[in-house]
């Protein structure tokens, strides 16, 4: 088919109304809800959640579908708690900034069996994620990320291709709205406190500098081979760390481990914010 051919369809018509839509739109207040609009049309998604990420400083929500006996779960402990473990964040963190991405793509090996998976993903009947990534600024990225729940079925190979082909034009709008409306949010954003104190100081004083790395590679959902990759080192000697960094927090699992874990970013969370 060609471009003329494409253009000449009936419900291209509609389509560039609703694109015209967002282009004045895109300075405005208003985008995000019409962006979200828009993405629910083409997708079908269940849940948005559109956050700005500054560096590792916890992110900022600037809008959302939740409803409110819906939102401790869903954003109130993602943005106090272990953000730093979702697999969105490590992707920004490493410098991924434009895109649509499948969670399932981006998560360690064992993602989908760890605690945090199950803890949030899980407990809000989410089975995947795409998030459409955007730098807005030097420093600043925005994730779009649209959640599919396990029995909706939503989620086709059509419908990812189909916002791979238009996470170019997000990526734009998204830049402009932050051209425009971003100054509103800074004062917000650089006031966020980073959690990242939290893993740096997780069993210090107990733990090695590398039992340490260990823990957090096994809490993002990382196998004993994928730590022993990432690390590299033997899967062997993961096994040793795994078992001696349990004895030292006198722990006997990895849900306990995860526990811990939410226990002292919660208390480092207090401290900073008292």
């Amino acid at each position: 088919m060609s471009l003329t051919d494409l253009l000449a369809q009936p419900a291209s018509l509609d389509w560039h109304r609703r694109l015209a839509q967002l282009i004045r739109e895109a300075p405005t207040p208003q985008f995000p809800l019409s962006l979200s609009t828009q993405l629910q049309e083409l997708s079908g998604f269940d849940t948005i959640l559109i956050n700005t990420y500054q560096g590792r400083l916890k992110p900022l929500l600037i809008h959302d579908d939740y409803p409110a006996h819906k939102r401790q779960q869903g954003i109130d402990r993602y943005l106090s708690e272990a953000y730093l473990l979702d697999p969105f964040f490590a992707a920004v963190d490493g410098g991924l900034d434009q895109g649509a991405h499948r969670l399932k793509e981006l998560a360690p090996d064992r993602f989908e069996a760890s605690d945090y998976y199950h803890h949030y993903y899980r407990a809000l009947g989410l089975a995947d994620e795409v998030g459409l990534f955007a730098r807005v600024a030097e420093d600043v990225v925005i994730v779009a990320s649209l959640g599919f729940r396990a029995e909706g079925g939503k989620l086709t190979r059509r419908t990812l291709q189909a916002l791979r082909h238009l996470a170019p034009l997000v990526e734009v709008l998204l830049v402009e709205y932050w051209k425009w409306q971003g100054g509103q949010f800074q004062a917000d954003l650089d006031a966020q406190a980073p959690v990242e104190a939290a893993f740096a100081s997780f069993g210090a004083g107990v733990l090695t500098a590398r039992e340490q790395e260990i823990v957090r590679l096994l809490l993002a959902g990382h196998s004993t081979k994928s730590a022993a990759r990432e690390l590299d080192i033997s899967d062997g000697t993961v096994k040793v760390h795994r078992k001696h960094l349990y004895q030292r927090l006198g722990v006997s699992s990895q849900s306990q481990l995860f526990r811990l874990f939410l226990d002292h970013v919660a208390l480092v969370s207090r401290q900073q914010n008292g």
